[in-house]
């Protein structure tokens, strides 16, 4: 499906005119308005599942085909007086996702709507939120009229163990003191009434129960996968052929099933070599705590597309060490993940940053490298948070799985009424992610990849280092808004990652020691950045959009110098709103002031240099094998530096600022620094 060229519709009255007439004027023009699909009215609503500092949104509506209308937010505490404002919603409007690569095809087109979220909220708190829609053509047949909607809504509480619960101990089998009873040989047997592993393996029903715990006592936990029945010899941990650890009950969010470190030590589970650890296919609301996993090809299998996979995963403060792949589902219907403050240390060399191809500039001495350690995370579905994670050494870092389209597009035919799981009696959208606050460093390809993902995914406060690829991936999105707020990026070849006709991507106070050569993409929106290039010869800014609201401004640019185009901005015509058949034009400039008076774009903008920073210096470009370390940056902006008041007000996002006004970059100067990576 390709869409038509689009053009904006204006309205004025050049003279004054006697009241009664201008008002039959008016309602004439509004007449025709409507009639050309320029005046919006309103449809359904739909309130996300929340996350612990989110909220996210979605109001589909008709009409607005000039592209004016707009949806203003506004929340509060349910006990508190006072709104605050947040960020406008996302119009989105028939974008399209079309694309073949990697001989796969994507063939989608975004519904008419808005959507958008209300970013760092406190956990387990109710929240007020209210939405007015208004557009200078009509609203709902109305000039000057508005549509107004107030829901209220809770985040959800980080998952905890429950009390009230049966208690079970688990010890290794050399352990040769006193035992907490009920005790186990394994955690086989805790979790099922029976164990063995021959081929009764299964015969027994599951022990636990909603809210039940397991502590394991410390110790290693290893089997031979290849050794049937080892317990008859008095052997084993409970596993089957293959060693692994079936589990197949079903807990409750407010009574997750703990399995979790007792705290009298290091607690070690060992694959010894095998495909799978742990395996929750069948499992919802597990919640793991403590443990040290290491040796297997995927430690946590949670699910499988369009198969099956489970909902309310848990894991916190683990470590992940010698694995393939640390925890992975790509199966829709997973909903409400937390995983944060692991550790997840891949197989490949720490000490030397190699890529998984050969593509310019990552060329000799670029070696490919054999993909010994694929990912830390990699997920799909909705609710779900990663967080304050530290990953190194894999070949990608946090991933939103590349899903392909969601399942059941397009409806009856009908593109346009998808995603409404309402219409199509689906529950597997791709909706409400929070990526934040994680440190992830040394990766083939990707630190973040947000590829396929629908609405509302947030990419918040991350540091992104030493990735051959890209840090920041958008392959492709549908719709969006994908946000990407504070994050730090440093030695990769590029931000951000556009391929597939990615749509709906916002880039809000980064800092990016990087150029950035977004490709075609829809409807993205550059505020209060920094861009320092450290390429010799590339530009510095590079946007190719097939959208005319694609915006940018507020930034800050260190244009390498001596190239001869710096900007370059590739987009529809003049006049024209959207141009997917037809050509666009490409337009070249050398510098940041012929650049914004010709484009209009980055009027506001301002060129900074690496001396913004306390202590950050550019990478060598002939050193592309190197590692840096975060610990010897410091990226906090110097008292006084272009960086410092340059940028605009974001509502929900920057409103703590000092000074005169907003910072540039990711960090605003005289405020504490984040925490990225594990917390204490």
């Amino acid at each position: 499906m390709m869409a038509e060229r689009k053009q904006s519709t204006r309205f004025s009255l050049r003279r004054a005119i006697p009241v009664g007439l201008c008002m039959l004027v008016a309602g004439i023009v509004l007449a025709h308005a409507l009639e050309e699909g320029n005046g919006v009215k309103p449809g359904m609503f739909v309130v996300e599942p929340p996350t612990l500092i989110s909220l996210g949104f979605e109001w589909y509506v008709d009409g607005d085909r000039n592209h004016t209308a707009t949806v203003e937010v506004s929340y509060r505490k349910k006990a508190e007086n006072v709104w605050k404002k947040a960020l406008p919603l996302l119009r989105i409007n028939k974008e399209e996702s079309i694309f073949s690569f990697l001989n796969n095809r994507i063939d989608y087109v975004t519904p008419n709507m808005f959507a958008g979220s209300i970013l760092d909220l406190e956990p387990g708190t109710e929240y007020e939120c209210r939405f007015r829609m208004s557009d200078p053509d009509g609203v709902d047949g109305k000039r000057g009229g508005y549509s107004d909607k107030t829901v209220t809504v809770s985040t959800r509480p980080e998952p905890k163990p429950s009390t009230g619960g049966r208690i079970y101990h688990v010890y290794p089998r050399d352990y040769k003191g006193p035992k907490e009873e009920p005790a186990f040989a394994n955690l086989m047997a805790a979790y099922y009434t029976g164990w063995c592993e021959a081929d009764w393996w299964n015969v027994a029903p599951p022990r636990v129960q909603p809210g039940d715990t397991i502590l394991i006592h410390a110790g290693l936990y290893v089997d031979d996968p290849t050794f049937y029945g080892a317990d008859g010899w008095g052997q084993g941990t409970g596993t089957p052929i293959g060693g692994t650890y079936y589990l197949t009950a079903k807990g409750k969010p407010e009574k997750p099933i703990v399995i979790k470190a007792a705290g009298d030590g290091e607690v070690i589970f060992d694959g010894n070599g095998n495909w799978n650890l742990f395996n929750l296919l069948a499992a919802d609301y597990h919640y793991f705590e403590g443990l040290t996993i290491r040796k297997t090809e995927i430690a946590f299998l949670a699910g499988h597309k369009k198969i099956t996979g489970s909902s309310g995963l848990t894991v916190k403060k683990c470590r992940f060490e010698d694995i393939g792949r640390g925890i992975y589902s790509d199966w829709g219907g997973s909903k409400n993940f937390y995983l944060a403050d692991n550790i997840f240390i891949g197989r490949h060399d720490p000490n030397t940053l190699h890529g998984w191809t050969n593509i310019a500039p990552r060329t000799s001495p670029y070696p490919y490298e054999k993909c010994l350690s694929e990912y830390a995370v990699k997920i799909v579905g909705e609710g779900h948070v990663v967080c304050h994670n530290y990953v190194a050494n894999f070949h990608d870092g946090i991933d939103h799985a590349t899903y392909g389209v969601p399942d059941g597009y397009p409806a009856n035919g009908h593109p346009e009424v998808y995603p409404l799981k309402e219409v199509l009696g689906e529950d597997k959208r791709f909706v409400s992610t929070d990526i934040y606050n994680n440190l992830i460093t040394n990766v083939h390809d990707d630190c973040i990849e947000a590829d396929g993902a629908m609405h509302n995914i947030r990419v918040l406060r991350n540091v992104c280092m030493n990735a051959a690829g890209n840090a920041l991936s958008i392959q492709t999105l549908y719709g969006g808004p994908a946000y990407f707020i504070r994050n730090i990026v440093y030695n990769v070849p590029n931000v951000p990652k556009h391929h597939a006709n990615p749509s709906g991507v916002i880039y809000y106070h980064n800092t990016f020691v990087a150029e950035s050569a977004a490709a075609q993409s829809s409807n993205c929106h550059f505020r209060n950045n920094l861009f320092l290039g450290s390429h010799p010869g590339k530009p510095i800014f590079s946007m190719n959009t097939f959208t005319a609201y694609t915006s940018s401004d507020f930034n800050g640019f260190r244009p390498n110098p001596g190239t001869e185009d710096s900007f370059i901005w590739t987009g529809p015509a003049d006049s024209i709103l959207v141009e997917y058949a037809g050509p666009r034009e490409t337009h070249k400039f050398a510098t940041l002031a012929d650049y914004s008076k010709a484009m209009g774009q980055d009027r506001h903008s301002v060129l900074i240099d690496y001396e913004v920073f306390v202590n950050v210096a550019q990478q060598d470009p002939k050193d592309i094998t190197r590692i840096y370390r975060f610990e010897n940056l410091d990226f906090r902006l110097r008292p006084k530096s272009r960086a410092v008041d340059a940028g605009t007000l974001l509502p929900n996002v920057n409103d703590e600022f000092t000074g005169k006004a907003p910072d540039l970059g990711a960090l605003e100067a005289g405020q504490p620094m984040p925490i990225y990576g594990p917390r204490p």
